[in-house]
C-alpha cells in the first residue's frame, strides 16, 4: 500500500533517511531533524512532498518504505516533473514490490499532471539498485556531470567572492 505521507510518518521517515545515509556511507552528513522535516512537509507552504509504503492494506501501518520528492522544471519541455530526492526500503521488506510501488506512484503523478520527466541520482557504486532502476526502462544521464557548492565556497560566493 503506498499512501501520502502524514505528520505522524515524520519520526519513521527521519529514521528511514538516517539508515539510507548510512547505507550510502554518509551517516555523518545526515544532519536534518525531525522537526525541519515536519516543517519541510508540513509547514504553511511545503514544498517538498512524501510518499509512504506499508505493508498489507491497512493504511495506518507502520512505513517499511518512502519516497520524498518536489517539483522541478525542464526549460527543454516546458513543463514541471519530479525530482526523486530519497527512495528508500527497509532490508526486511525489499523484494516485496515497495519500490517499484512507490515509483509507480510517482509516475502516475506525473502523467496524471502533464509533467515530463521523474528523475534521481544514483550513487555509481549501488549496481542493485541500478538494476532494478534499468529493469523499469530508467536510462542512466552519465553525460552530466552534477556540481555542488556547500559550506564554505557557498558562503564565499554569497558574499561576492
Amino acid at each position: 500500500m503506498i499512501r501520502p505521507a502524514s505528520v505522524e510518518d515524520v519520526p519513521a521517515i527521519h529514521a528511514m533517511i538516517r539508515e539510507l545515509a548510512e547505507y550510502e556511507k554518509a551517516l555523518h552528513e545526515a544532519v536534518a531533524t525531525e522537526e525541519q522535516l515536519r516543517d519541510a512537509l508540513f509547514g504553511p507552504q511545503p514544498a517538498v512532498f512524501a510518499h509512504v509504503a506499508v505493508e498489507g492494506e491497512d493504511p495506518g501501518g507502520e512505513p517499511v518504505g518512502f519516497a520524498l520528492w518536489f517539483r522541478n522544471f525542464s526549460t527543454w519541455r516546458g513543463t514541471h516533473g519530479v525530482y526523486l530526492e530519497d527512495l528508500y526500503v527497509r532490508p526486511h521488506a525489499r523484494g516485496g514490490g515497495h519500490g517499484k510501488a512507490l515509483l509507480r506512484e510517482l509516475a502516475r503523478i506525473c502523467t496524471e499532471r502533464g509533467y515530463a520527466r521523474l528523475e534521481w541520482w544514483v550513487l555509481d557504486w549501488n549496481e542493485p539498485s541500478i538494476g532494478f532502476y534499468r529493469s523499469l526502462g530508467a536510462e542512466a544521464m552519465d553525460e552530466w556531470t552534477v556540481f555542488r557548492l556547500t559550506g564554505e565556497p557557498l558562503a564565499r560566493l554569497a558574499a561576492g567572492a
